[in-house]
């Protein structure tokens, strides 16, 4: 099994040990409750608030799965992200929204995808260090058909530019086993064009993904991404309720992945350059539906 990662920032040892006993736990006996001795809390000194999931029943601690999948702090580098001010702020064609909490740095996710076979991580992406990475991709006629973006490093550079400077997008490099395997962006959907294609909700987020090394294709590895970028996005603020996407309606491949993954596809709808599918995931049928 590899290595899960350790954010001292967030939780050292032995919390750590204990998230992922639980995390061994869930995966072995696939039940959605399990109940600890309570001294598993006091051989290493261990507050229960500390655990950030769980409540004590006569001399137990019971987990719920759900519950400890939305709470451990063994997959990112930085606590839950909360408003950071009271009230809105202007948003586009009067959408207005939260003022979004700084962006995180370096890798900010990782988790070992049990059926996948390998630990699946998000890197903040950097021009310097991936911007061949991205135009060799988006040049790839397989991404080109969907993303639309066959272009010069400079027209890319630019497209990243922007996305970076944005507050409501996080552009990010996907990889597998430590190996950059494709590029996602992670979106405030309020201030995203989709959110003018339904009723958008202050804390929904949406993505935007490729794979766009072909070694790493196939069912077991995208339905790895997929879980795991919804994971993340639930995880990265407890006020998200919903994440949505838009991708090509023809996009077969992608779509059949979203049932298990508890993605319901909406309508279909017309964007100017595209005739897409609104899909919307709920929390509650996510943490309920998906197995880690």
């Amino acid at each position: 099994m590899t290595a899960l990662p350790s954010f001292p920032a967030i939780a050292a040892p032995p919390i750590l040990d204990l998230w992922e006993q639980i995390d061994a736990l869930f995966a072995a006996t696939g039940e959605d409750r399990i109940e600890l001795p309570s001294d598993w809390l006091t051989r290493g000194d261990i507050a229960l608030h500390d655990l950030r999931c769980g409540s004590l029943r006569d001399d137990a601690v019971v987990v719920d799965r759900g519950e400890f999948y939305q709470s451990a702090g063994m997959w990112t580098n930085r606590l839950p992200l909360v408003p950071v001010a009271t009230g809105l702020v202007p948003g586009p064609d009067g959408r207005d929204h939260p003022r979004r909490p700084a962006k995180p740095a370096g890798r900010f996710y990782e988790r070992f995808d049990r059926d996948g076979g390998c630990a699946v991580s998000f890197d903040v992406l950097e021009i310097g260090s991936h911007l061949a990475l991205f135009h060799k991709w988006q040049n790839d006629p397989r991404v080109a058909y969907f993303w639309e973006e066959d272009k010069s490093e400079e027209e890319l550079a630019a497209y990243l530019s922007e996305r970076i400077d944005n507050p409501s997008v996080l552009p990010t490099i996907v990889c597998f086993d430590g190996d950059p395997a494709g590029y996602l962006e992670f979106y405030w959907a309020r201030e995203d064009r989709l959110g003018a294609y339904y009723d958008s909700h202050p804390w929904d987020r949406g993505w935007h993904g490729l794979i766009g090394e072909r070694r790493h294709l196939g069912r077991r590895k995208t339905a790895a991404w997929l879980r795991s970028l919804t994971h993340y996005l639930f995880l990265d603020c407890p006020l998200t309720e919903k994440v949505v996407g838009e991708p090509r309606a023809d996009n077969i491949k992608l779509l059949r992945y979203t049932d298990p993954l508890a993605y319901r596809k909406i309508r279909e709808f017309d964007f100017p350059h595209k005739r897409a599918a609104l899909m919307h995931c709920y929390r509650n049928e996510f943490f309920e539906k998906v197995r880690f």
